[in-house]
């Protein structure tokens, strides 16, 4: 797919991008690149391949789960404006 200066045009004007005509014949070739490496990807056969998360098949290190701070619940409530039911109330802003 080959893009043209009008296509990128109406492609910034789409995402509401400021784009300098002088700079539209070199958006154009850039785009066209990508869109040509993404149609090569498209004709690769990749059946059996299982989709990865992460390039790299490797597992994280676990951190024991310990607690590291004293629990100050009843300090933060206390200075809370309101609170009620250890839950804190906030003015209502959906009418």
């Amino acid at each position: 797919m080959n893009l043209d200066r009008s296509d990128v045009a109406k492609i910034a004007q789409l995402a509401k991008l400021a784009v300098d005509d002088a700079e539209l014949e070199h958006y154009a070739t850039e785009l066209t690149s990508i869109l040509g490496l993404v149609e090569q990807m498209n004709g690769i056969d990749t059946t059996g391949v299982e989709p990865m998360a992460h390039p790299l098949h490797q597992s994280q290190r676990l951190r024991p789960d310990l607690v590291t701070e004293a629990d100050q619940r009843e300090r933060f409530q206390r200075l809370a404006p309101l609170s009620e039911g250890g839950l804190y109330l906030v003015p209502r802003v959906v009418e």
